[in-house]
């Protein structure tokens, strides 16, 4: 039976057991699309990794969730990288490296400085306002909880940002299932659409604002850090109006006990912005060969 090898990382965390786990496998061009969606399965994290040549770019990766790919993900970039590193095959100079890394949804320019690994994710699309009404009901809120007009944001993959005015509001925030069906049913082709991710203008640690992203079955009741939907959050926080700084850290998963920090910098003006910088580190867990 084939064996591949395998680093299980961290990502957006310093430490063991913090942010968000990741399993890299390497060179899994011949695994199968059933085979990788079974070991999201077997390992019970948000999603794998699974590097792959390019023809386009220093590196490729494809990203799956337990049910299906995902096109462009954040922890697993940062878990692919810390991966490449940990086996020797990013050379650096100085401590510091720039590459690309070609996913689904397209390049990603990759930054290493010391520990810390940054992409540069794509210009985001930015949809049409959302009910807030409807958007609260998914989780059990008012309306009045949330701050602003949730919109619909990509920089690679959707996710609908939802901007709360407490953390009790968003402590207390509980995923109706069907609710969120429903109001995925009537998005139409918004491909890859993730569930809302609800934030608050406060850190949870020593950043300075504060996400979660809850989950729908068969996924993780909650994701303890979410790259992509970082830098959806700060495309939209910008273009709203509702920071004042293009950088930033955001801190995600403490209520699970995983805490995770990013450092955002948004690229270019509200009105027009270019790309947003998502930059974080990882931590080899755990590394071995996988038997299919």
């Amino acid at each position: 039976m084939p064996q591949y090898q395998f680093d299980w990382i961290d990502a957006f965390t310093t430490t063991p057991f913090g942010g968000n786990g990741c399993v890299v496998v390497h060179e899994a061009e011949d695994i199968s699309t059933e085979q990788r969606l079974a070991l999201v399965q077997e390992t019970s994290l948000s999603e794998c990794a699974y590097i792959v040549p390019s023809e386009v770019a220093d590196f490729g990766a494809r990203y799956y969730l337990a049910t299906r790919e995902i096109p462009m993900a954040g922890h697993p970039t940062i878990a692919t990288v810390a991966s490449l590193l940990h086996r020797g095959l990013v050379p650096l100079r100085n401590g510091h490296a720039t590459f690309t890394l070609e996913v689904g949804a397209g390049i990603l320019p990759i930054e290493l400085t010391g520990t810390t690994i940054t992409m540069t994710q794509a210009a985001p699309t930015i949809g049409a306002p959302e009910d807030p009404a409807e958007i609260a009901a998914i989780y059990g809120l008012q309306q009045s909880d949330i701050l602003g007009i949730p919109r619909i944001v990509s920089t690679g993959t959707p996710f609908c940002c939802t901007v709360l005015k407490s953390r009790e509001a968003l402590e207390g925030a509980k995923l109706n299932v069907s609710l969120l069906e429903a109001w995925r049913g009537r998005q139409g082709p918004q491909g890859g659409l993730m569930e809302p991710f609800l934030t608050v203008l406060e850190g949870a640690g020593t950043g300075d604002i504060y996400s979660r992203l809850l989950l729908a079955p068969p996924m993780p009741a909650e994701d303890p850090f979410t790259g992509a939907a970082n830098g959806c959050m700060a495309a939209y926080l910008w273009h709203e109006g509702l920071i004042e700084n293009p950088k930033y850290k955001a801190d995600q998963g403490h209520g699970i006990g995983r805490p995770g920090q990013a450092e955002i910098e948004i690229l270019g003006p509200r009105e027009a912005i270019t790309g947003v910088r998502v930059g974080g580190q990882g931590v080899v867990l755990m590394s071995g060969a996988l038997t299919l």
